[in-house]
């Protein structure tokens, strides 16, 4: 059976491994499902004989493994982000399963990137983390027992997107093209200062409005026009503190 292209457009991304031997085993799951790119970030031990050892014959993944300092470099040139995590957290994105995450990750990855991102083994991802995902994605395992190795989880995630990749002919692919990480980030940090311009942020007392906002932007799936949208209302909100006319056109 031919790979499915969708699957190219996968990104695993494995934040602050602590243990080499993970991190081959998860390149292992990943190519048995076709799936081929993966980042790390600030991993403990890496390059390392464990994690080679644990690939099993996966080591074009780990050789091909881009390493990066900071979540949002491995996030670049994404349009939906998708973080995993073992329960509900206050104040974060929509939470589904893993088959509706696949399912949503197929299609928007019939013409764009998607990340698919995992914790640390111990803690799972940060607040820090999380609230750079649109979307928070659950493996419903046993509650009387739901602790998963890290590289099981990525194969069930791998497995669940695979499935949903040969199916892919039913699901309907975007209408426009959904903003990139970067541009999206971009947008929230534009925010960010313009409500402090305007008064309406305390940066002394920030409590929880970006958090909600990150909230209501993410479960509307912006699109790349939008983002222009409110950048340009905010580059006019800006003008009119500094008491600069708008221009002609508008």
């Amino acid at each position: 059976m031919n790979k499915p292209a969708s699957l190219d457009n996968i990104r695993i991304v494995l934040c602050q491994t602590s243990h080499p031997g993970n991190i081959g085993a998860a390149a292992r799951a990943m190519k048995t499902m076709g799936l081929s790119d993966l980042a790390l970030v600030n991993p403990k031990k890496f390059p390392h004989v464990d994690a080679t050892a644990m690939a099993s014959g996966a080591t074009d993944l780990l050789d091909g493994a881009r390493v990066c300092g900071t979540l949002p470099q491995a996030l670049a040139g994404c349009s939906l982000v998708i973080g995993m995590s073992a329960r509900r957290r206050e104040l974060t994105h929509d939470l589904v399963d893993a088959r509706e995450a696949a399912t949503r990750a197929i299609s928007v990855a019939s013409g764009q990137k998607v990340a698919l991102v995992f914790g640390t083994e111990m803690s799972g991802l940060s607040n820090d983390e999380l609230i750079q995902c649109q979307l928070l994605a659950m493996i419903p395992a046993n509650p009387a027992y739901s602790s998963l190795n890290l590289a099981a989880a990525v194969q069930v995630l791998a497995y669940e997107l695979r499935m949903t990749a040969l199916q892919s002919a039913e699901l309907p692919a975007p209408e426009f093209p959904l903003a990139l990480h970067d541009d999206i980030e971009g947008f929230y940090a534009h925010l960010e200062e313009t409500l402090v311009r305007i008064g309406f942020l305390n940066p002394l007392s920030p409590k929880r409005l970006m958090p909600r906002l990150r909230r209501l932007f993410a479960r509307a799936g912006l699109e790349k026009e939008e983002v222009n949208i409110l950048r340009g209302i905010l580059k006019s909100m800006q003008r009119s503190q500094d008491g600069i006319p708008p221009p002609p056109d508008l």
